[in-house]
């Protein structure tokens, strides 16, 4: 049987899994994943921990004891996440020792309500890695204009980081921007880089979702035939722009000094549009030192269908730049999509905070009755 995570892996993606629960920790799925699909991390968000609480008892005797202490909302969801990214973490700590400190990373967010305030952003950053307490925890910020120092200021205090939510290429600059100034400060104060880490999460198939829906309405064969592409020609260019920051005299200096690069991770990688397949944002974004964040169906469907053909990133940039060129002459505006889409992110990781809170006020007051 082809082992078609292994080939993956072996081509140097690294495989996350976007998912995680106390089920997944205590009846052994996650380390399953770990020793027989090849996953090396695992990110988070909201959402997923609301359908967390949601659909298992196994957070039963944690919420009725936190009913019983009188906490708030919002104390209850900081205790039951953070308790089990801590646990993950250490379910993870071989592969972050075995890949010194580039994988076996779990993520954490912080509040999506905070992604345009700097300041607010820096001090939960701080506290949330306080309380998990794991070297390999990435703290997840959003890469709005607000988020860019803070991401500086995190790392500067020796805080390794996700930044999420990277749609367009001049703001994934600017991250990486913000990264380097970030690893800058933390030589500067002291904190020691060769543990920390940072990865960009570049967003895939929603940019594919907002310009297929524009080349519907446009109707046109020459639209039509742009279909499924966005998505992958403007991951791809990211690429491109991060081989040629990372490729600087001031980036081989922080190098020097034990830093590692920025990554790139490719997230929301589940086709959206049925008619596509469904390791479509996995096959064709396969490069080494990149991480792909899954959810576990990717993850089967990649073990059933995927074609591991090489490198499908490097080599036609020149292509890719002409998707984003063509669309504009047809009137469909890159720079709009990607506001649009930054927009209706930061709208969703609010939805997504505001279910989350729901899902434990109802466990919280369930189990006070």
């Amino acid at each position: 049987m082809n082992d078609r995570l292994k080939e993956l892996a072996d081509a140097g993606v690294s495989i996350w899994l976007d998912d995680l629960s106390r089920q997944r920790l205590t009846s052994g799925s996650l380390q399953a994943l770990i020793e027989d699909k090849h996953v090396v991390g695992v990110t988070t968000n909201p959402t997923i921990f609301a359908k967390a609480i949601s659909d298992a008892e196994a957070y039963a005797e944690q919420v009725s004891r936190l009913a019983k202490d009188g906490v708030s909302t919002d104390q209850a969801i900081r205790v039951i996440t953070t308790d089990d990214v801590r646990n993950a973490a250490d379910v993870f700590k071989p592969a972050y020792d075995d890949s010194e400190g580039q994988d076996g990373r779990v993520s954490i967010e912080v509040e999506p309500t905070l992604a345009h305030d700097t300041a607010k952003t820096v001090e939960q950053a701080k506290l949330l890695w306080d309380i998990v307490g794991r070297d390999n925890v990435f703290i997840k910020i959003p890469a709005t204009k607000e988020g860019l120092p803070a991401i500086t200021q995190t790392l500067a205090a020796g805080i390794s980081v996700n930044v999420t939510l990277i749609f367009s290429l001049d703001r994934y600059k600017a991250v990486a921007a913000a990264f380097l100034a970030g690893l800058e400060q933390a030589v500067e104060n002291g904190h020691d880089v060769t543990k920390m880490a940072s990865v960009a999460s570049f967003f895939v198939s929603r940019v594919d979702t907002e310009v297929d829906k524009r080349l519907d309405a446009i109707g046109t064969d020459e639209a039509k035939a742009l279909k499924g592409k966005a998505a992958i020609a403007n991951a791809r260019l990211a690429f491109e722009a991060y081989e040629a920051i990372f490729d600087t005299d001031r980036w081989h200096e922080l190098e020097t000094a034990g830093a590692k690069p920025q990554r790139p991770l490719w997230a929301s990688t589940g086709t959206k549009d049925p008619s596509y397949s469904p390791t479509l944002y996995v096959d064709n974004l396969v490069t080494k030192g990149v991480v792909n964040t899954m959810p576990e169906a990717t993850i089967k469907a990649v073990e059933e269908h995927s074609q591991i053909t090489g490198d499908t990133v490097r080599g036609n940039y020149a292509g890719d730049r002409k998707v984003i060129d063509d669309l504009e002459k047809l009137g469909i505006s890159y720079d709009e999509v990607v506001q649009v889409l930054e927009d209706e992110g930061v709208a969703k990781f609010d939805a997504s905070w505001s279910e989350l809170q729901d899902t434990v006020t109802s466990a919280l007051k369930g189990a006070a009755k």
